[in-house]
């Protein structure tokens, strides 16, 4: 028991260890890293033109650590570019998120730059060996120049280039907790860099909690390769919001997208191949667990013509998600005369729509005629989500967990996915839980709900004479728990749930509290089985717990 408590104690320590409120210094970046490099978050680190991370290089970044790009023009525009071969580690935490963002962002200032501000700066582009539907197999990537042998992703099946082997299991490194800021400058022909850029990245890389915000072209986009990435934001992008092709049959769940009033294009356009378009392996990605918000449904955004596009034989399989929300209609899929389109991924069963919710949009015809009997026998659903708020301005009115009564707190199905997919009750991104909050620069800026005001029940009338936090109870529990803590006087708190190794999963509580006695819901819907803490801390006091979920 001794050493049991010993052990919670440094962890407490460990977790709440104080971080540099701000970076001391100033580094610019240029050319090449090689060997193993560390970035610390008491620097600034400036990137000035295309950086590589070169083949056999480890760059590390540590959490809280914030990267700005110069404003460049064309093809000389800041971007870090992580090569074939090379890693990055920028594991973030959601109290020190990693952040990338402009030279002229002070990130202690949320609203030093307008909310339309894009396009200040290039972005971050991460390169594989995963493979591709294009011939011959690896090309140069969007953002850097073709001449450029540092650019190219995918590999070469038929040894006729680089000769890199394939290997759609390839691990480029982790990219966790990063928020990517006021990216996509022009460089060239009206051409722009991705917020993220992905091409041909393995299913062995690590890419979750990753926030793309006001970048001018798509937010995400994935040329080929089996990345999986959960837990995603792209918001009020300039073009698309999540962006595939070139035969990508990676997985996502937890994906989230809300586009600006006046700009921005489709939530998800999806094509196949590009050269040729018939080209195989088609992209299959699977999706599960995603809300897309559209510009408004009465915005004049002609662009925002529909939710998803789906074209150049592109398949796909959306499950237990939202549409929402859209200027024009909710799914175009491409049907020529040829057969060589995704009508006929529809058809062999490539392009799924299931278990999925439609809410309002601004064209009547939903579907293509087509398709509209097929998609609505699918357990789809036309039903306003009553999601608790849309918002496109720094008012604290976005909130994007259905409400109360919701129909979309029920109805999911996983009986198509694997295991890869965490299983949920509710459809869409958001369940009880606002993932997003806290570590996102939605949650920084004001756009974002900043705090839930049912999540944190009084339980009685008296003060407490000290500051205690209980077990848990149930404990083992299975999906939720409820927490309940004293305060003895009104202080500033936080209450947050970690994963054994220090790792943030939840952030339930922060801010200020009256004195009292408390009672707070933990839904562990999307954890996986096992041991947690949950730490209390006051300026004064801190407190762990362990708690246990066994599904």
């Amino acid at each position: 028991m001794y050493r049991k408590l010993l052990t919670l104690a440094a962890l407490a320590l460990l977790i709440f260890a104080p971080q540099s409120a701000t970076a001391q210094n100033i580094v610019d970046v240029t050319g090449s890293l090689t060997g193993d490099v560390m970035w610390t978050s008491d620097n600034t680190y400036v990137l000035d033109g295309h950086v590589f991370v070169e083949d056999g290089a480890t760059l590390t970044i540590e959490e809280g650590t914030v990267v700005k790009g110069k404003p460049n023009p064309g093809a000389n525009a800041s971007a870090l570019i992580v090569t074939r071969g090379g890693k990055i580690y920028a594991n973030g935490t959601a109290n020190n998120p990693i952040i990338f963002t402009a030279e002229a962002d002070d990130i202690n200032d949320p609203n030093d730059l307008p909310l339309d501000t894009r396009g200040l700066w290039g972005g971050v582009i991460l390169l594989g060996k995963a493979g591709l539907n294009s011939t011959p197999g690896e090309t140069a990537i969007e953002g850097v120049p073709v001449t450029e042998g540092r650019g190219l992703y995918g590999c070469d099946p038929g040894g006729t280039g680089s000769g890199m082997a394939c290997d759609d299991a390839d691990d480029s490194g982790v990219f966790r907790y990063v928020s990517i800021r006021y990216g996509g400058s022009d460089i060239g022909a009206g051409n722009e860099i991705n917020g993220l850029t992905m091409g041909g990245v393995g299913s062995g890389t690590t890419i979750e909690y990753v926030e793309v915000f006001n970048n001018a072209d798509d937010g995400f986009e994935w040329f080929g390769g089996a990345a999986n990435t959960r837990y995603l934001i792209s918001a009020f992008n300039g073009d698309d919001a999540m962006d595939y092709d070139e035969g990508f049959r990676g997985k996502g769940q937890f994906w989230f997208v809300i586009q600006a009033e006046d700009i921005g294009d489709r939530a998800g356009e999806h094509d196949g191949g590009t050269d040729p378009e018939d080209g195989q392996p088609y992209a299959t990605p699977l999706i599960s667990n995603a809300t897309y918000i559209g510009s408004g449904a009465s915005s004049a955004n002609d662009e925002n013509d529909a939710a998803l596009e789906i074209r150049d034989n592109a398949g796909g399989k959306y499950y237990n998600s939202i549409f929402h929300d859209f200027h024009g209609q909710a799914i175009d899929i491409e049907d020529l005369d040829s057969g060589e389109d995704s009508r006929a991924r529809f058809e062999a069963g490539d392009l799924v729509l299931a278990n999925n919710i439609f809410g309002t949009f601004g064209d009547p015809d939903l579907f293509d005629d087509d398709f509209a009997d097929a998609t609505l026998t699918a357990n789809n659903r036309i039903v306003d989500p009553m999601l608790r708020g849309i918002s496109r301005t720094n008012d604290g009115g976005l909130d994007p967990r259905p409400a109360d009564g919701s129909p979309a707190l029920s109805g999911a199905d996983h009986s198509a996915l694997d295991s890869w997919f965490h299983a949920t009750d509710y459809v869409g991104a958001f369940g009880h839980v606002n993932w997003a909050a806290d570590w996102s620069f939605l949650s920084d800026a004001g756009v974002l709900t900043s705090m839930d005001p049912t999540s944190v029940e009084p339980i009685g009338a008296e003060i407490p004479d000290a500051f205690v936090l209980d077990q848990n109870y149930p404990n083992p529990f299975n999906p939720s728990t409820t927490i309940e803590f004293s305060l003895d006087q009104a202080q500033n708190i936080s209450l947050a749930v970690y994963e054994m190794l220090g790792r943030q999963v939840r952030m339930l509580v922060d801010g200020v509290q009256p004195a009292g006695r408390y009672s707070v819901s933990f839904d562990g819907v999307g954890l996986a089985s096992g041991t947690y803490l949950y730490v209390l801390r006051t300026e004064q006091h801190v407190a762990v717990k362990t708690m246990s979920l066994l599904k």
